[in-house]
């Protein structure tokens, strides 16, 4: 039987999120197997919410990168989102935070390394992001995705090969210049939930190039992409 005592106060502090309704939380951990075995308690489990947090993540790391990356276009930002939204980056996510510590299995499916299963894991991460979702809003589940998912999110623009300007704006300046590009913040605009930072790119006290965007990390990509375009023109 689920236990109702649980608070799984552990997982919402991995999390950094406390649930208002725990009901929420404690639906999206709940497997079909625990269902199969435990029918007459008719307890719901994680399926629905998976569905929900599936378009819940794919709009919060779409928005993100949407904002964040301008000079993207469509096909970049289809092949990123893959990379993040993916069984393998899930299941990551669900290990940091120890989250089949706490699913709810049938006893068949705990005795076949249930626990560990990368299906189980990613649909329970799903589950949760929905849970959230509906627990809060999205301004609250849009931070907790982007704070879960933010070294991924660099992994996955990196591994792309994808709008790696810095490094190719730094080649440039060394190898015509013997100098390194510095960065400057100029301008932080917005209230504290929708920034948006300008950054120049500098060799000394001349201007390469200008950015802005949604982090500093955006603002310093779009600096350092003018710059090269302005460079090699």
């Amino acid at each position: 039987m689920i236990s109702k005592n649980n608070d799984l106060a552990d997982l919402q502090s991995s999390l950094g999120y406390p649930f208002k309704n725990p009901v929420l939380l404690r639906q999206a951990l709940v497997h079909s197997s625990y269902i199969n075995e435990n029918a007459a308690l008719t307890p719901v489990s994680n399926e629905r919410l998976e569905f929900l947090g599936d378009a819940v993540l794919g709009l919060v790391i779409g928005e993100k990168l949407y904002q964040d990356y301008p000079n993207f276009n469509e096909g970049l930002m289809t092949q990123v989102r893959a990379a993040l939204v993916r069984e393998a980056t899930l299941t990551r996510i669900a290990r940091t935070i120890k989250l089949g510590d706490h699913l709810v299995l049938g006893k068949g499916e705990t005795a076949s390394g249930g626990r560990d299963k990368p299906a189980n894991l990613s649909a329970a991460v799903e589950a949760l992001i929905a849970a959230v979702y509906l627990d809060a809003g999205l301004p609250a589940v849009r931070e907790l995705v982007l704070r879960l998912f933010e070294a991924d999110i660099d992994k996955a623009v990196a591994q792309a090969g994808i709008a790696d300007y810095k490094s190719k704006l730094q080649e440039l300046i060394q190898a015509s210049y013997q100098q390194q590009p510095s960065y400057y913040l100029v301008a932080v605009e917005g209230p504290e939930h929708d920034r948006k930072f300008t950054i120049e790119v500098r060799i000394g006290d001349k201007v390469l190039g200008k950015g802005t965007g949604r982090s500093k990390k955006a603002a310093e990509t779009e600096a350092a992409r003018e710059a090269l375009q302005r460079l090699l023109e």
